[in-house]
């Protein structure tokens, strides 16, 4: 596996000159490749500029090809890069920003925001949409640079990706460590979904097990056998203990002014080298607090 390189700068220079100096069989072109894939960084800061300037004391650290550390790449409205090679984009998205467009917001989404950063190192370069997660809920999210990179991925999902872990914020304290929702959902005309006798609709299993409780909330992880549209938040409704801040599915208070539910987790193999990946990120530090004893919080129900 090739390694990341580091260096320290020992007198005042720009990027270009000191790579050069610090790596003088890669020749100025493969160097300045390296700036072009966003390769380079100084102090942990993404660097694309030859002319960069650099102050002694600081380390300019080459990524290894394909890679990009957990919030490596900070982008536009939240968005967080966390892997890159030329057939995948893995990113952190903040709660409040679509994956795709609607009707109604074009522009503040992640797909937008990626879309305009291939379109940076190439201007014909696209991204597919692979899955998505709901506007309010955060976490881990794969896009495809290829349509047929995109089409493998749904075609296989159930084959290639093998953990996909959530964590929840729930009304109420769930009584069961552990348990499993195997129910069938179907979504209405309102575009609500719904459970349903055995054999209509499609079927959706969920397990979970308790993390930690505080007066009238509880904290989950959770893990999905099947990937259907709002399937974390219908069933905990239907469990009774609705994930918190989700009016449309139940919630009564919103002690997080945002929806409870966090994409943790993600691990699969590689559509196209079939190499093990595993993508984790931390709990939202808000869903942490709410559990801390002494932590006052306004749980009335906002509209977002």
């Amino acid at each position: 596996m090739v390694k990341d390189q580091s260096f320290t700068v020992d007198e005042a220079s720009t990027v270009l000159p000191f790579l050069l100096q610090k790596m003088p069989s890669r020749g100025r072109n493969k160097v300045k490749a390296l700036l072009l894939h966003r390769q380079v960084s100084v102090d942990g800061k993404m660097v694309t500029r030859h002319d960069h300037p650099l102050s002694v004391g600081q380390v300019v650290t080459i990524q290894a090809k394909g890679f990009r550390k957990e919030g490596w790449a900070q982008l536009d409205y939240g968005l967080k890069l966390l892997y890159e090679d030329e057939h995948l984009l893995i990113v952190d998205k903040p709660p409040g920003l679509l994956t795709i467009a609607t009707d109604q917001e074009k522009l503040r989404t992640a797909y937008r925001v990626l879309s305009d950063y291939v379109k940076d190192q190439d201007a014909n370069a696209r991204i597919f949409i692979v899955h998505r997660l709901d506007r309010e809920t955060s976490g881990i999210l794969m896009f495809a640079k290829t349509e047929a990179v995109k089409l493998r991925l749904q075609q296989a999902w159930t084959e290639l990706v093998f953990e996909r872990q959530y964590v929840a914020v729930v009304e109420g304290s769930v009584s069961r460590q552990e348990g499993l929702i195997d129910t069938w959902l179907k979504e209405t005309a309102t575009k609500l979904m719904v459970v349903t006798p055995e054999g209509i609709g499609e079927r959706a299993r969920t397990h979970y097990h308790v993390i930690k409780k505080t007066n009238g909330y509880t904290q989950l992880a959770v893990r999905l056998d099947t990937g259907k549209k709002n399937q974390i938040r219908v069933h905990m409704q239907a469990i009774g203990h609705p994930v918190a801040g989700d009016k449309r599915y139940g919630a009564k208070t919103d002690p997080l002014h945002r929806l409870g539910l966090h994409a943790r987790i993600l691990a699969f193999y590689h559509p196209v080298s079939q190499v093990e990946l595993r993508f984790e990120t931390a709990i939202p530090r808000v869903f942490e607090t709410l559990f801390d004893r002494d932590t006052k919080v306004d749980t009335t129900l906002k509209k977002r």
